[in-house]
């Protein structure tokens, strides 16, 4: 019997499966490279049910958040039923549903509105974070913001083997297409790189993190991500209606619909004093 050694050649077949899978490329990228984590974790050792479970200590002893931990694992078992490798899968770790969310990792439109007045000399970054921050979108659904859907005023985004319409407000929609005629951009994606393809998340990333510094806000939580979980928060606190939020936001479970709009800390003990159950 051949031993289960991982290999380069591995890693390469596991992105192809995920790839005839239609992953997201964001997805397949996260999932390879927490396959990669372990595979040097492997170091040419066999892969066994005590290698795996060695593994999964290891990623507690080294200090990652649960989630993180879980994240990590659920790739390196995709890896392990890609191999056929089953029985080398471990379990998630169980933890309870937190109730609140961490003040100091919360974008507040406090804080958002701080971005877009530092922003103000860079139209083309200040539009982007009123893009995303005004739908919901993932970052990497900007690239479906042509100048012919924008006109339509409808965006169809195609994400996780799903398409969902995108309705744009008019304000937005005015803007969009004012930038576009601006910049002489007449059809296809109207956020561009300097050398004309559509701009990457990497790149918004690092101007957002430059962004931060300027406005004085903890570039910590100034982050894509965190203008997609503001949107979420406000549109629940206006209409309460968490299934139409999911649907927007496009996630396919409500458990994740319900961490998007958690409240903070401070926010929970406020709730708590209101019972007014201490006399």
């Amino acid at each position: 019997m051949n031993k289960r050694i991982l290999s380069p050649h591995h890693l390469s077949a596991f992105r192809q499966h995920l790839t005839d899978d239609e992953k997201s490329p964001v997805t397949i990228e996260k999932y390879l490279r927490d396959a990669t984590v372990f595979f040097h974790f492997s170091a040419g050792r066999e892969v066994t049910k005590a290698l795996t479970l060695a593994y999964k200590q290891h990623l507690q002893d080294s200090g990652y958040a649960v989630r993180s931990v879980n994240s990590m694992l659920a790739a390196m078992n995709s890896l392990l039923t890609d191999l056929g490798w089953d029985d080398c899968k471990v379990k998630n770790l169980r933890c309870q549903r937190p109730t609140y969310r961490a003040a100091n990792k919360e974008l507040t439109k406090a804080d958002y509105l701080l971005l877009l007045q530092a922003a103000q000399p860079n139209p083309h970054l200040r539009l982007i974070l009123q893009t995303i921050c005004a739908t919901g979108i993932r970052v990497s659904e900007l690239r479906y913001f042509t100048v012919e859907a924008i006109q339509h005023g409808e965006i169809s985004v195609r994400c996780k083997n799903k398409i969902r319409t995108i309705l744009l407000p008019e304000k937005l929609r005015c803007r969009l297409l004012s930038y576009a005629k601006d910049r002489d951009i007449l059809e296809g994606a109207i956020f561009l790189s300097k050398a004309g393809s559509p701009i990457d998340r990497s790149s918004i990333w690092a101007q957002m993190k430059r962004l931060a510094a300027a406005a004085g806000v903890d570039p910590d939580k100034v982050y894509p991500h965190n203008l997609r979980k503001l949107f979420a928060r406000t549109f629940y606190g206006a209409e309460k209606d968490i299934a139409k939020l999911a649907d927007i936001l496009g996630h396919s479970s409500i458990d994740t619909t319900r961490i998007y709009i958690m409240t903070t800390g401070v926010e929970h003990r406020k709730k708590l004093d209101r019972l007014g159950l201490v006399v």
